[in-house]
């Protein structure tokens, strides 16, 4: 089949059809991506689910630091009303909240400083996996040393 151009002629071979590829002649397979799909449709790895990680916990933080705000101007405007919301806060659930928000801070202050090393550092996008891994294990050596503490006053809580 041939197709006129711009500088000449061209032919064009066709490749396969409807009902399959060609079977006459020489096959030429074209290249496959080699990665292999990991994670999600995003095929993420450590560097998207720490990115993710990184935005939820930002969020969270966000909001803890509104309704902080929020809570602490009600002692301007009733301190009884202040009292009442302090009172909420005293109970097993808020403690799991309390637990959960130190754990998203300590993760995010960490993997802030990953993120900071990998844009100034110039090695750091080599290293931005094991760094991750890095974060993750002073993650849990933090939070191994929080945890306890605060487990107990949440039994504490339910006496």
């Amino acid at each position: 089949m041939a197709e006129q151009t711009g500088g000449g002629t061209a032919t064009a071979e066709p490749q396969g059809s409807i009902d399959g590829p060609r079977t006459d002649g020489p096959r030429t397979e074209a290249p496959r991506a080699s990665r292999k799909l990991e994670g999600t449709l995003y095929r993420g790895s450590t560097g998207m689910w720490s990115w993710v990680l990184h935005r939820i916990t930002g969020v969270a933080i966000y909001f803890f630091l509104l309704v902080h705000i929020l809570d602490t101007a009600l002692v301007r405007l009733s301190p009884e009303a202040y009292n009442a919301v302090i009172g909420t806060y005293k109970t097993p659930i808020m403690n799991l909240g309390e637990i959960a928000l130190v754990m998203a801070i300590v993760f995010h202050a960490f993997n802030g400083l990953r993120i900071i090393l990998i844009d100034f550092w110039s090695k750091g996008p080599k290293y931005q996996r094991a760094m991750f891994w890095i974060v993750i294990v002073l993650w849990a050596i933090a939070i191994a040393g929080f945890l306890p503490r605060q487990l107990m006053n949440l039994v504490a809580d339910f006496n």
